[in-house]
């Protein structure tokens, strides 16, 4: 702490990284060529530097445990911070393309665990293009959950490709996502959401959950509520469009 008292970069009071010294951008070109690390394949994804105290020096203790849930564009880390106390022995990661902002939610969860002994060691942050690099990370049928929260809208029709939410990349998301994993998205761009959600009907991995599973999946409460992005929204009275399908398996 006396490390942070003397770094402007850190709030004196609560110890967490100040944003201001971390902003970026708001979106970034998932198309563009970035320089960063990236495993071969996901067993060169070494666990144990993200969530140590899941982790011995031989490899996890009481059997192999892996990432479930992803935060694709994980921003600020919001949503991140709240999973990680509703679901304290779950392994999560956020993937960020932006290297500040990825840079600010490694430093505030590492604050976090220094402050809150015990807690947050389940959640870490990559930074990596998500577009390009999901199955370098993840094996078939790994996660269980996939959160897409407030994604570019890219509103010019000839970059609908970058778009996160995609015909093809879903496919992507499909092999990653164990039958009846669940895939979150929500905007505040209404065309962007009827996208997301015409995507999604129109793939045959997927199907919406029903209003009964959305009341009862306390993950879906945190999608306009986590982020920094969706408080805005709420400020502003703004309005929001969520779609939360499951992955099924193939019809014979």
């Amino acid at each position: 702490m006396l490390e942070n008292e003397a770094n402007p970069t850190f709030s004196k009071s609560t110890g967490l990284p100040r944003k201001r010294f971390y902003r970026a951008r708001a979106h970034s070109n998932p198309l563009s060529d970035s320089h960063f690390p990236v495993p071969i394949s996901p067993s060169h994804v070494d666990c144990s530097l993200h969530y140590p105290q899941f982790f011995s020096s031989s490899g996890e203790v009481g059997g192999i445990k892996k990432v479930q849930f992803a935060d694709v564009g994980c921003g600020f880390g919001g949503l991140l911070i709240s999973l990680s106390t509703l679901f304290p022995q779950t392994l999560m990661i956020g993937m960020e393309l932006r290297d500040k902002v990825t840079e600010y939610v490694r430093e505030r969860i590492l604050a976090l665990r220094t402050t809150n002994p015990g807690q947050y060691q389940n959640v870490s942050v990559v930074r990596t293009n998500s577009m390009k690099y999901i199955p370098n990370y993840f094996e078939k049928g790994q996660l269980t959950k996939m959160f897409f929260l407030f994604p570019d809208p890219h509103f010019k029709e000839k970059n609908h490709r970058r778009r996160v939410i995609s015909p093809h990349l879903l496919d992507e998301y499909a092999y990653v996502l164990e039958v009846g994993g669940i895939i979150y998205t929500i905007t505040d761009v209404e065309e962007l959401g009827d996208w997301m959600k015409s995507c999604l009907d129109n793939h045959p991995m997927f199907e919406a959950l029903t209003e009964e599973e959305l009341e009862a999946d306390p993950a879906v409460k945190l999608l306009s509520t986590a982020t920094e992005e969706g408080q805005k929204v709420a400020r502003n009275e703004g309005q929001t469009f969520q779609a939360v399908y499951r992955r099924i398996a193939p019809s014979l």
